[in-house]
């Protein structure tokens, strides 16, 4: 199996199965709360790595501001994301999400000078209407076609950031082994959410509320299986980011960035299966579109 492809389904695997947890407990507590003591964790654990494998700190200043801008659309991606799960449903949004494999493809030719074979290309294109028709709900026909959830919004930023993360991660690490670039991004993303977090709830309590406030029926409160989910979380995220940066300084970018996508799809049949969720049968249709779209991308 190539590396690519072994390395970015670590990832899929990883960041699929924290979503479920991570969903559920900004259900309780609120996205921001989640998103910043996973964060947290993460930054830890990059740190602990670096210390035992005597990893500095990068001085090139190229590789400290690509990095942190990394961190800073790592940030907005994460919050966005979890706040969309937070409102759900889950399958939906994880579903959406799933398209950044697609369009990190598009950004790897773009701007990393990768090419697309003409099936390729038309898998691109048929994720793009699987990602529509995932997002949009018909129940009154197509005068009425509206978004299905509020947090389809929420998924429609996160998947831009996530792939524009990816492209700007595997520039960065052309100029720094992976984990130094780590350490820099991952500390700029606690960084930025603790302040984000301050600043939600003093200032702009108001306008945050729905990312710091629990769903309909959370009580908000943080007992021991909310920090075990936010630590679980953590673990996972820095494991698939760890295996996905790997990834991206030893393979093609958009074979990384499409085998990491699928992540989602594991969030989507435990949300479906265990918790319940029901989709339409259109939105059944955009999820086999997105799933026929990335095969046919990933297909030499």
């Amino acid at each position: 199996m190539p590396i690519g492809l072994l390395t970015g389904l670590g990832a899929a695997l990883c960041w699929g199965t924290l979503d479920l947890f991570s969903a559920l407990a900004s259900r309780r507590v609120g996205s921001l709360l989640v998103t910043t003591g996973m964060q947290v964790v993460g930054a830890v654990l990059v740190w602990a790595v670096a210390i035992v494998t005597a990893t500095p700190l990068p001085t090139d200043p190229f590789v400290l501001v690509g990095a942190t801008l990394v961190g800073l659309a790592g940030a907005g991606a994460y919050l966005s994301y979890f706040t969309g799960l937070r409102i759900g449903p889950i399958s939906v949004v994880s579903g959406m999400v799933a398209a950044y494999g697609g369009l990190t493809v598009v950004l790897a030719v773009v701007f990393r000078g990768e090419t697309l074979t003409v099936v390729q290309a038309a898998g691109a294109a048929i994720a793009t209407l699987g990602v529509v028709l995932t997002g949009l709900a018909f129940d009154q026909g197509l005068r009425n076609t509206r978004f299905a959830s509020p947090g389809v919004a929420f998924a429609v930023v996160a998947l831009v950031l996530f792939a524009t993360m990816s492209i700007g991660t595997d520039i960065v690490i052309d100029r720094a082994p992976w984990l130094e670039v780590l350490l820099v991004s991952r500390s700029s993303i606690a960084l930025i959410s603790m302040v984000i977090l301050v600043a939600a709830v003093t200032v702009f309590r108001g306008p945050a509320a729905v990312m710091i406030e629990p769903a309909e029926g959370g009580d908000g409160r943080v007992d021991r299986r909310i920090i075990g989910a936010i630590l679980l979380s953590g673990f996972l995220d820095i494991l698939g980011l760890m295996s996905f940066s790997y990834g991206l300084e030893n393979a093609e970018t958009w074979l990384v960035g499409l085998a990491s996508s699928f992540g989602p799809a594991v969030t989507i049949v435990v949300a479906v299966a265990m918790l319940g969720e029901r989709l339409r049968p259109v939105q059944w249709i955009g999820l086999g579109g997105i799933l026929a779209g990335m095969i046919a991308i990933g297909l030499p």
